[in-house]
């Protein structure tokens, strides 16, 4: 698969720290990050990611900054996107499972290096279930992405 991986001034030393992993799974990895520790704006890095993600450029998408929370929302503005935050493996494995996602968000301030690696690995390892309940919500979800 090709994944994208962006972050922000806080989260360079996980980024490398992914990246490394991601390739090591076999994955291409385009990096469009930071690689600097000077203050940026996260908002840039996450839509360039999400707009790689749904255009079809890339696969999936990994981004990070302090919490994750701040670069998914970014992401989350642009339409096909389904990017939630993870601070474990399970839900990193049930948002690809449940509700499709095509990219997932943590905060380098909230988990380390190991547990990193293990939520990415579990939201790559991960298939959507499809059809049923899960495509029926997803389909709502759109709707709703389709209003504004």
């Amino acid at each position: 698969m090709k994944i994208v991986i962006a972050n922000d001034h806080a989260g360079v030393d996980l980024k490398n720290e992914v990246k490394e992993y991601i390739e090591s799974l076999g994955h291409e990895v385009i990096n469009i990050g930071t690689d600097s520790n000077e203050s940026c704006h996260y908002p840039e890095y996450g839509a360039k990611a999400a707009r790689m993600v749904a255009s079809g450029e890339v696969d999936l998408g990994v981004l990070i900054c302090g919490t994750g929370v701040g670069i998914s929302l970014a992401a989350n503005k642009i339409k096909g996107i389904r990017c939630g935050v993870c601070s474990e493996t399970t839900t990193a494995r049930l948002i690809r499972q449940h509700n499709n996602a095509n990219m997932i968000a943590f905060g380098a301030r909230i988990v380390g290096n190991e547990l990193a690696k293990d939520i990415v690995k579990s939201f790559l390892e991960a298939e959507f279930e499809g059809g049923g309940r899960h495509q029926t919500r997803i389909d709502m979800i759109t709707a709703i992405e389709n209003e504004a």
